[in-house]
């Protein structure tokens, strides 16, 4: 039902969600065999900047549109456009999986058995009962006395805004990745909570204060209600996390304190973000964080890994989606994992995001080699591994400045 939604809220009190009984899905179809590689390559990225342009009028369903365009006479691209209003990751891996289930049998000429979809209106019902004090409670509690968003570089602003929204990734080795993994699981700490408690420590440097607030992206799909693992729609919330950095705090017992919070927070999750800023001490004009931390761990459909006997997937990615958030973390754990930072032009540098990185990186090692330290130890290695990045990038303008005057004089010379 949620891929018949639409959103009305024009002259409304409240914004309404309309289920449509029947709809016509929007198809597009191109044929680009006439074209070379290249300019197929060209083609596509024209493309999907212009269907992003596009956009979706979000008062008419559906809020999704598919395209399909061949290149060869047995390969295609398959473009599912989709605002993300209608669904999260977990719902999206959901729904492929159902696609590639109605394939596999249709292809094989066998018969369908797919369980029954659990709706999404039961996770609204569920939402309208929930007694919303005990929530109040919490958030107040837990931003009592935050009255300014932590700053996110400060000495790094840019000084050239270009209005963009830009995106860097790496990938940890496998070394890396695997010894994260059986620190987490020998001392029974998330995957999530050495992730935040980096970002953590990593914004307590930058901003120079000892108490931090980001925000975290939480799956949102609530344990007491029944089957909401299998619902498809949008549960996902982005939930403020408050983390006070202690300099003698041994780091495992520090880490296992940001996790126990998590755990209390959970209790929580369902609520709105724009009511906790209200219960906050955050004036209303100002966001109460300027970075966030996404954490991707949903499971892909087996499909899209193995695909069929009669067809084969590749290179299956999403597009780079954009917030309104200044700086964003984003961890998809696999055999590698991958760290992605999506940054607005406005504020940071490229090579800015790119020392960010390197500083994720060089903690992320020390955790993993010195996991008995204290946070002042880690901070430390922060300061002295900025300081000799900055004393290298002194060097390197330098030694151009001294080209540069020596191209002129030459020139000059030769005038």
């Amino acid at each position: 039902s949620i891929l018949r939604t639409a959103f009305n809220w024009q002259n409304l009190d409240e914004p309404v969600q309309v289920v449509l009984r029947q709809v016509e899905l929007p198809w597009q179809q191109y044929d680009w065999r006439g074209l070379s590689s290249s300019e197929q390559t060209q083609q596509l990225e024209k493309f999907k900047i212009s269907d992003r342009q596009a956009g979706f009028n979000l008062s008419v369903a559906p809020v999704m549109r598919l395209t399909l365009i061949q290149v060869t006479d047995d390969s295609h691209y398959f473009i599912w456009s989709h605002h993300h209003i209608l669904m999260d990751g977990w719902a999206a891996a959901l729904l492929l999986k159902e696609v590639f289930e109605i394939y596999q049998a249709t292809s094989r000429g066998e018969k369908l058995n797919l369980q029954p979809a659990r709706t999404y209106r039961n996770y609204i019902a569920w939402l309208q009962k929930q007694d919303m004090r005990p929530a109040e409670v919490f958030w107040r509690r837990m931003l009592q006395g935050f009255t300014a968003p932590t700053a996110v570089l400060p000495k790094y602003q840019t000084s050239n805004p270009d209005g963009s929204y830009k995106l860097q990734k790496i990938r940890l080795s496998t070394n890396i990745s695997s010894a994260l993994q059986t620190l987490a699981r020998q001392h029974q700490l998330t995957l999530n909570t050495l992730v935040q408690g980096t970002w953590a420590l990593l914004l307590s440097h930058y901003s120079d204060r000892l108490d931090v607030v980001f925000g975290a992206t939480v799956s949102g799909r609530p344990a007491t209600l029944e089957g909401s693992e299998s619902m498809v729609g949008l549960f996902i919330n982005t939930l403020p996390v408050r983390v006070q950095v202690v300099p003698d705090k041994l780091l495992l017992s520090w880490l296992q304190q940001v996790q126990n919070l998590q755990v209390e927070a959970r209790q929580y999750e369902h609520t709105s973000l724009v009511q906790i800023h209200k219960w906050s001490d955050m004036p209303q004009h100002l966001p109460l964080f300027e970075s966030i931390v996404v954490f991707q761990n949903y499971p892909l459909a087996p499909s899209l890994r193995q695909g069929f006997t009669d067809l084969k997937l590749g290179n299956v990615r999403s597009a780079v989606s954009r917030n309104n958030y200044p700086l964003t973390l984003r961890v998809r754990i696999e055999a590698e994992w991958l760290l992605q930072i999506l940054y607005s032009g406005d504020r940071f540098e490229a090579t800015t995001i790119t020392q960010l990185f390197k500083q994720l990186e060089t903690l992320l090692q020390k955790i993993i080699e010195q996991p008995a330290t204290k946070l002042s130890e880690l901070l430390a290695i922060l300061a002295a591994d900025e300081k000799q990045q900055q004393q290298q990038k002194e060097k390197e303008l330098a030694t151009t400045s001294l080209h540069k005057l020596k191209f002129t004089k030459r020139k000059a010379i030769s005038g």
